[in-house]
């Protein structure tokens, strides 16, 4: 008789184990602000978030315990590569750049600038070089934040 075993995705069982090692991080981070909190202490919220997180991982170990991986990956190398190329897409990878150099600059540059820019790079990216329309989306996104948050909520952004 063959059994039936579910399968797991390339590299999940890897990100099941750094998401336990996370929560455990979480909670270690969230035990330094107020130790062992009481109710109204300013870790409860954190020490719960992180028993939430912890308990999560640990059932999602435990779920995944019998699971196997799919029979065509033949080592952890073509597991490696399978996870590469169905996680790490081109799109998802400029956008990620972007992203990063977004929250860098953002530092240096005021935040509606920075925001300006980053949104018009990816509505034109996104769009396949719609520059024109992208550019007016973007200026009409910025006005709606620049209304709400400064006028409407009066939060200075930085």
């Amino acid at each position: 008789m063959s059994q039936n075993f579910e399968r797991v995705q390339a590299g999940e069982k890897v990100f099941d184990w750094l998401l336990l090692l996370l929560s455990i991080g979480v909670m270690i981070e969230a035990y330094r602000i107020d130790g062992i909190p009481g109710l109204n202490s300013p870790g409860s919220f954190p020490m719960g978030l992180a028993v939430v997180m912890l308990a999560s991982s640990l059932v999602i170990l435990a779920s995944h315990r019998r699971k196997r991986r799919d029979p065509r990956i033949r080592s952890a190398r073509h597991e490696f590569l399978v996870f590469f190329h169905a996680h790490f897409q081109p799109h998802i990878v400029v956008f990620t750049l972007f992203a990063v150099a977004y929250l860098a600059t953002i530092v240096w540059v005021s935040f509606y600038i920075s925001t300006f820019f980053f949104l018009a790079v990816m509505f034109i990216y996104f769009r396949q070089g719609r520059v024109v329309s992208s550019l007016i989306f973007t200026a009409m996104t910025i006005a709606v934040i620049y209304g709400l948050f400064t006028l409407v909520f009066r939060v200075y952004l930085p």
